[in-house]
């Protein structure tokens, strides 16, 4: 996801409340999932190893590396193809970088998922004019042919192309043909999904292959997700499959599932939009994708970025507590919907303001100094209170636990109130509790854990 992108959605938003379900257990199978690329993919060593070490500490699981094409590759500027083996390591000057993210990930004990992805060589396009127009499948074959023998089983998980839905990856996203649009980075993406899968297993890839990694919502410039994914599987408007197509071979499909100000309760108008709150139309549609015979029967979702912005950026952020809160009620829709199979973090820092104005990320568990915002505690010890007419069900988890454990749940009257002992209650062996108190309006509530506190969580209705 990508600023542009973001800011466009969130100016066109209107907020929409939705009830919240009741609290549930999370997954048995569901991980959490962390990006945070200034630190893994820079040049400092030490900050690399720390930060590795701190997603683990936090309780995450997966580390997610995006891997672009045309930073590993020789000239990426350049209109010709270099001379060069493009099956071998040694040709790619760029991948030292990513070489080294993944071994401080592998070395912290965490589990990687990479990215393969655009902006490409110039020289790999159709025109060779940018690096984005009609990349070659048949060269990205032979790229992810190459990562897949150099990385062997350092690599736990693959996913080929970050927001193809997205014109800052894919061009050209909409063609016209007289007055009817074609959907053409879809097909494009198609090809380079089915060359890309091809490529890795021919470089003795076993491990996971995921479809998607598409944007929440499309704009007049990028297309809305659902209907990306009908199109790429060769799917009508009534999810028929032509006969044509045959099924892709994915093992999951990966999606991000950014939201608006209006956090978890925002629904998007455009039906084949899919942000976290909505998060059942994905579920529907591979569904039904599934009986159309285009995608594996129990195709999981995989939450693979995601984050709630924050202030200083007012424009589009939310205040600190509310982002802990709005990230802790996401976790929990997502902890309950049995297909997702990974919950993700993005970002550990916040991107640094230029000239005064925020031109990235504002979805750290930190500020772009360094300092924790509420939101870094939230990570460890989530927490959701969902204020009914007589009772306020608490919903929480512990990420570092290991096993089962037991948690302190405090409360206090108002935004300054003395915190009191509210009650103990014992977490699933997934660190996953749930309990009831009476519903009182003006409470806010907050867990103890291992001498780690957690940030005061409203209850929202």
């Amino acid at each position: 996801m990508r600023r542009a992108h973001l800011l466009l959605s969130l100016l066109l938003a209107v907020v929409g409340a939705a009830a919240l379900p009741a609290a549930a257990s999370a997954s048995s199978t569901q991980s959490t999932l962390f990006e945070a690329p200034r630190e893994l993919l820079g040049d400092d060593p030490a900050l690399r190893a720390s930060t590795a070490k701190e997603v683990k500490d936090l309780g995450a699981d997966w580390v997610r590396i995006v891997l672009y094409w045309g930073t590993a590759a020789p000239d990426p500027n350049g209109s010709a193809v270099p001379a060069f083996d493009e099956r071998s390591p040694a040709g790619y000057p760029g991948l030292a970088r990513y070489d080294a993210a993944v071994a401080a990930a592998r070395e912290a004990g965490l589990r990687v998922l990479v990215t393969v992805t655009g902006p490409v060589p110039r020289w790999a396009t159709a025109t060779q004019k940018d690096q984005r127009t009609r990349p070659s499948a048949t060269r990205f074959g032979r790229f992810t042919e190459m990562l897949a023998r150099h990385y062997g089983t350092q690599v736990s998980a693959w996913s080929i192309w970050n927001e193809p839905n997205h014109p800052q990856f894919l061009l050209p996203q909409i063609t016209r043909k007289g007055k009817s649009r074609e959907y053409t980075a879809a097909k494009l993406y198609r090809q380079l999904f089915q060359r890309g899968e091809a490529g890795l297993a021919k470089g003795g890839n076993r491990a996971p292959v995921l479809l998607g990694e598409t944007a929440p919502r499309g704009t007049a410039t990028a297309v809305a997700p659902l209907r990306f994914l009908r199109t790429a599987l060769c799917l009508d408007s009534r999810w028929h499959k032509r006969s044509s197509c045959g099924r892709l071979k994915a093992d999951g499909y990966a999606h991000h599932a950014y939201t608006t100000r209006g956090g978890p309760f925002f629904t998007p108008p455009n039906r084949d939009d899919v942000t976290i709150g909505v998060l059942s139309r994905l579920n529907s549609a591979l569904a039904k994708a599934e009986r159309a015979r285009a995608l594996p029967k129990g195709t999981r979702i995989w939450l693979t970025e995601f984050g709630i912005q924050s202030w200083p950026d007012k424009r589009l952020g939310v205040s600190p507590q509310q982002q802990a809160e709005y990230r802790s009620i996401s976790e929990q829709l997502s902890a309950r919907n049995s297909r997702v199979r990974i919950f993700s973090q993005y970002l550990m820092r916040d991107d640094d303001a230029r000239g005064g104005t925020y031109g990235g990320f504002e979805s750290g568990l930190r500020y772009a100094s360094g300092t924790a915002k509420p939101s870094y505690d939230g990570f460890r010890l989530p927490l959701v209170a969902t204020r009914g007419t007589r009772s306020t069900t608490l919903w929480g988890m512990v990420r570092p636990a290991t096993g089962a454990t037991t948690v302190t749940v405090e409360y206090r009257n108002g935004s300054k109130g003395a915190w009191r002992r509210l009650k103990t209650d014992r977490t699933n062996t997934r660190g996953v509790w749930s309990t009831s108190t009476s519903a009182k309006a003006s409470r806010q509530y907050r867990v103890r854990w291992d001498g780690l506190v957690g940030p005061p969580t409203r209850s929202y209705r």
